[in-house]
């Protein structure tokens, strides 16, 4: 019986020590955060995009040729 505790609380603290998955998750964590601050710049300027767009095709189209 002490042999199982003794394996269980090895198996255990070299499970602890293990670090292989932080950096995917640590890298996952930082791809979530740009796509939310993208998104959140996307829907903050997105009206004044279309309208800028909007002038400058206006322009464009009203622009002479040559």
């Amino acid at each position: 019986m002490l042999k199982l505790v003794a394996s269980v609380q090895a198996y255990t603290n070299n499970f602890m020590k293990k670090e292989d998955g932080a950096t995917a998750i640590e890298y996952g964590l930082i791809a979530a955060g740009i796509a939310l601050a993208i998104a959140g710049a996307v829907w903050g300027f997105g009206t004044q995009l279309t309208g800028l767009f909007t002038d400058m095709g206006t322009a464009l189209e009203s622009a002479p040729t040559p």
